[in-house]
């Protein structure tokens, strides 16, 4: 167990980002309350969880994140989720087979209900109220009763993200992830896209190889992992009384785990190092990442680390680096080189949406030409330091919406207001998503000819 910890001790250090509830005692009974609601997942996920991204730290897997910017009580829905899982497993089979290496899926979902704001106050017109800060927390009507934080939202999200992952488990493990539907998984708005042949290309090789291997007795029945998989729950961990009411000791080995979540992240506003979400972070056995934007120094991550990861536990650290397309490339050379002299094991994940957000017509966007941008940047730069480019993490979503300019079905400026349906930031939909997936593959299909050859001329 971390020294001098408890799932409380963040409240005896400074604090970033939190809103201010107008009645403390309410605030308290729901906190008490949610101790003694269920875990919503288990430590043995987590364990699990941590262990594949132990194979992404030593360049043996890839991690694909993504999902909402913030999840939404309003849009809460069966079909909503089975289209985002859709548009996950389409990404990740493209990667799988592109890189031939393991994908360890992880969703921004089931929890994301929390967003940091740049400023605590919005103007509309002359009015001022408090800044939406997530539905946990608040309304996005700008009005002043739906502004006021209000503690019982948090019950709401604990009620959706448990609805949330039971379906997701139903789906992961009940049979729709069979690689034998494979062909299921396109989204009717897809299927004149671009990405859609390529994707029906891929998915014919794949039912092929499934037809051989059934001939010879290998099957989905006889074998779970072709027609079941691991899909786990991210958010970022902004409300800290909320995660420590869900903090639990598990039986088995006497450790802390938050129960909102398989993983956690600290944001790039707050993770001063002698800050509450640092202190929350570093006493629980999750997987954790760590938000690192153009601010953060050498110096400064490799004392995060050592709070975060005194262990050097593979797995348990993931770096998700938010720099934008036009910064990346003054910014991640200096933390892999940091990392790599002091020996830290970490998972580096590339986020090319956070760095990447302008307005267009008075709408935040993000073009899809600065998000590719900001990838190839990541991947060059690893394989010129010698170091596994080892995961992804966007927002996106399973619906046609137009909120990101640009792709292959190129969403313009005009076209913003048609179906701009985010709670906050610009999300790629499904098909940008699996453009990007596409290219993604691509890269890594390069990299690893580039190995092969490099060891067969060695």
């Amino acid at each position: 167990m971390a020294q001098n910890w408890t799932p409380g001790s963040w409240r005896q250090k400074p604090i970033q980002q939190v809103p201010e509830y107008p009645d403390a005692a309410a605030l308290a009974a729901t906190e008490a309350t949610l101790a003694t609601y269920p875990p919503l997942v288990f430590a043995g996920e987590a364990r699990r969880l941590k262990k594949q991204l132990a194979n992404v730290a030593e360049g043996n897997a890839f991690l694909l994140q993504g999902g909402d910017c913030a999840e939404s009580f309003l849009e809460h829905g069966a079909d909503n989720i089975r289209d985002f899982f859709r548009a996950f497993l389409q990404m990740a089979v493209v990667l799988t087979y592109g890189a031939q290496l393991p994908v360890v899926k992880v969703g921004r979902i089931a929890g994301q209900f929390a967003k940091p704001r740049s400023s605590n106050v919005e103007v509309q017109d002359g009015v001022s109220l408090p800044s939406y800060r997530g539905d946990i927390i608040n309304g996005i009507e700008f009005n002043e009763a739906s502004r006021i934080p209000s503690p019982e939202r948090q019950l709401d999200a604990y009620r959706q993200s448990a609805a949330t992952l039971n379906l997701l488990r139903a789906f992961a493990m009940g049979g729709y992830a069979n690689l034998e539907n494979v062909h299921q998984w396109m989204l009717g708005f897809i299927k004149d896209s671009p990405q859609a042949d390529r994707y029906r290309k891929l998915a014919d090789r794949i039912s092929e190889t499934m037809d051989f291997m059934k001939a010879i007795g290998i099957s989905a029945d006889s074998n779970p992992s072709l027609r079941e998989t691991d899909f786990f729950t991210s958010h970022e961990a902004l409300l800290l009384g909320y995660e420590e009411a869900l903090t639990r000791v598990d039986s088995t080995s006497g450790d802390w785990y938050a129960t909102s979540g398989h993983m956690l992240w600290i944001g790039d506003r707050t993770r001063q190092l002698d800050h509450a979400h640092v202190e929350y972070f570093r006493g629980i056995k999750n997987p954790i990442g760590l938000k690192c934007g153009p601010s953060l120094t050498p110096d400064n991550l490799i004392e995060l680390i050592d709070a975060l990861n005194p262990a050097n536990e593979a797995g348990r650290l993931t770096l998700i680096c938010r720099f934008g397309h036009d910064k990346v490339a003054d910014s991640l050379p200096k933390l892999i080189r940091a990392v790599e002299k002091e020996g830290r094991k970490v998972v580096w994940s590339c986020d090319p949406m956070h760095g990447n957000t302008i307005t267009l017509n008075h709408y935040k966007t993000r073009p899809f030409e600065r998000i590719l941008s900001e990838v190839e940047s990541f991947f060059q730069i690893h394989r010129a330091e010698g170091t596994h480019p080892g995961g992804i993490h966007i927002e996106m979503t399973g619906k046609d919406v137009t909120e990101c300019t640009g792709g292959a079905r190129a969403v313009t400026a005009d076209s913003l207001s048609d179906r701009y349906h985010t709670h906050c930031d610009p999300r790629l939909n499904a098909d940008q998503a699996l453009e990007l997936a596409f290219l993604l593959s691509e890269r890594m299909k390069s990299g690893r000819d580039e190995k092969r050859l490099a060891i067969a001329n060695a």
